[in-house]
């Protein structure tokens, strides 16, 4: 199998490319085209014009989760796709909040109403289980929490019944492509671990080789213990190509780039290239 990965949105671009927080990634295959998240507003759609790239043949989209920076450019997106299946958990829908200096919540949720979306050809399909888009590309569903050193960002909330609670994120999830030379998983932002999202791809194909990890890996802010003992399961995991974006925060990523060194890069907007 030859996978071709495009990222159309991410924190920063390469030239000639627009750059926000946020991330869109294209994933090709002879079977299908999976487009997923659509970053935080235009730059998702924009950057498919200027690559000449027509989504109007994407066969899905998958939203990682319901934050603005993966689920805001939809509607731009929509506008290229036309009539598309979106797969997604049901809590995309949550009012959710970040507060952080000074106590001040903001919203993060996402940006656009169901009704909306669904006029401009939206066709949502949510569910907690993993969603088979071929037999060997899948969504991995709710992600169980099982490393004991990964913890959700204590400061992303909910809001149930006028109060902020601490969001569990039970609707991050990631997109998993079952190659015959192992298992390459695409991040959206990783909110309940990088290690646990990559050992339940495991647990539900039945294949221990990683090959690849793209994406968002919400690694900003880790403790020195949680590096190590994340780079510890990412040898174990047989990683060969390493291409963070978003969330992962430049000292993870110089880290990262230190351990990893020929297999690791750095996954902007405008970033194409083919697996294996």
């Amino acid at each position: 199998m030859e996978i071709q990965i495009t990222t159309l949105s991410e924190n920063t671009a390469n030239y000639g490319f627009l750059g926000e927080w946020g991330l869109s990634i294209l994933v090709e295959t002879d079977e299908v085209r999976v487009l997923m998240d659509t970053g935080l507003s235009f730059t998702a759609a924009h950057n498919a014009r200027v690559m000449e790239m027509d989504l109007s043949t994407v066969d899905r989209i998958v939203l990682s989760h319901g934050h603005a920076d993966h689920t805001g450019g939809l509607r731009d997106v929509l506008s290229l796709t036309g009539d598309v299946e979106i797969i997604a958990h049901p809590d995309i829908w949550v009012e959710k909040y970040t507060k952080r200096r000074g106590g001040i919540e903001r919203s993060i949720r996402f940006p656009s109403l169901r009704e909306e979306l669904e006029s401009l050809g939206a066709r949502f399909n949510l569910t907690r289980e993993p969603v088979y888009i071929t037999e060997n590309i899948l969504t991995t569903g709710e992600i169980p929490m099982v490393t004991g050193y990964e913890e959700i960002d204590s400061h992303l909330f909910v809001k149930e019944g006028g109060e902020l609670k601490s969001d569990p994120l039970a609707d991050d999830l990631a997109l998993i492509i079952n190659a015959d030379f192992g298992l390459v998983v695409i991040l959206g932002c990783a909110h309940r671990g990088i290690i646990n999202t990559l050992r339940h791809a495991r647990n539900l194909t039945g294949k221990e080789l990683v090959y690849a990890v793209i994406g968002g890996t919400h690694l900003i802010g880790a403790s020195e213990e949680r590096m190590e003992r994340t780079i510890a399961d990412l040898r174990e995991m047989g990683i060969q190509r390493l291409g963070v974006s978003h969330c992962t925060g430049f000292p993870a990523s110089a880290r990262l780039f230190h351990e990893f060194e020929d297999s690791f890069f750095l996954n902007n907007a405008g970033t194409r290239f083919t697996l294996p």
